[in-house]
């Protein structure tokens, strides 16, 4: 597996969008590029995209920016329509960033945030790669066991390192032994921040509105998504334990304009266990080199 390379020298800021502070990280030159990472416990854009930053700075402005909830960002999500709420974040900042448009890069939870900001707004999207999106028939089937430990980590007795590490090496990567200690480390220490503790940014709908936001996190219920034109690629591990990788058929077979590339021997976390397939794939594309 490629090893970790540190990201080139990044200009960080912490930005006002709607009210709320949102952490960036900004490297590179040329067409700006956003990448939006997962919701996985301990998740953060840096160190979600490790292994990508470095090599799509070469061509790119890569923006990495913690997503509400997550990271140096405000804590909290609005729990009734959170792919929503993500979007209308990241639109306030690319208005703050000054940006009209720019390509996304969204892994799981940020995939899930790039898609419903392209159905609402697609005139600010130029291209997108969405990596195992959440969203993608969500409720035609029960959980995964996966995204079952994923949101069940703040419930019961809490969060822990022992739930987080399962989490880790047995559904989120194909290869366990791949995730050195010191990455499950860092994810766990972010994880059981006082304020994401007490309000996390992932789980499960409750509540009488609940049925609702089920729908409306499930993009195969929205007929805008065969009308949807923003040129996509989408990235599937093929043994992706937390988002179905049948998932990539069903977006592939509604959009008008999508790629799907099934990723052998390849669990949830397709950048960084494929990161030099996935580095050359997602240039290649955001390029138009098809």
């Amino acid at each position: 597996m490629t090893t970790d390379t540190a990201p080139p020298s990044m200009q960080e800021s912490l930005l006002t969008v709607a009210g709320k502070k949102i952490f960036v990280a900004q490297t590179g030159d040329g067409p700006p590029v956003l990448l939006l990472h997962g919701g996985g416990p301990g998740a953060s854009g840096v160190s979600n995209y490790s292994r990508n930053i470095a090599e799509l700075a070469k061509q790119y402005r890569v923006v990495v920016p913690d997503l509400p909830g997550y990271g140096r960002s405000t804590k909290g999500v609005d729990g009734t329509d959170p792919f929503g709420y993500l979007a209308d974040t990241v639109r306030g900042l690319l208005d703050r960033l000054g940006l009209d448009r720019a390509h996304f890069v969204g892994n799981s939870y940020g995939g899930a945030c790039a898609l419903r900001l392209a159905l609402d707004t697609p005139e600010r999207v130029d291209r997108m790669v969405l990596m195992g999106p959440g969203g993608i028939g969500t409720t035609r089937a029960l959980p995964t066991p996966g995204l079952n430990s994923l949101l069940d980590y703040y419930r019961g007795e809490g969060p822990t390192r022992p739930k987080l590490e399962k989490f880790i090496r047995n559904h989120l990567v194909f290869n366990a032994a791949d995730v050195p200690d010191e990455v499950i480390d860092a994810r766990y220490r972010d994880s059981i921040d006082p304020e994401t503790v007490a309000d996390p940014p992932l789980r499960r709908p409750s509540g009488p509105d609940a049925l609702r936001t089920l729908w409306r996190m499930d993009f195969t219920r929205d007929a805008r998504l065969a009308r949807l034109a923003v040129p996509t690629l989408v990235l599937w591990g093929a043994a992706d334990r937390v988002n179905r990788p049948s998932g990539g058929r069903m977006l592939a077979e509604r959009m008008p304009d999508c790629d799907l590339y099934l990723v052998a021997n390849t669990g949830h976390w397709v950048q960084w266990e494929r990161a030099e397939l996935f580095n050359r794939l997602c240039a290649d594309f955001l390029a138009g080199r098809r």
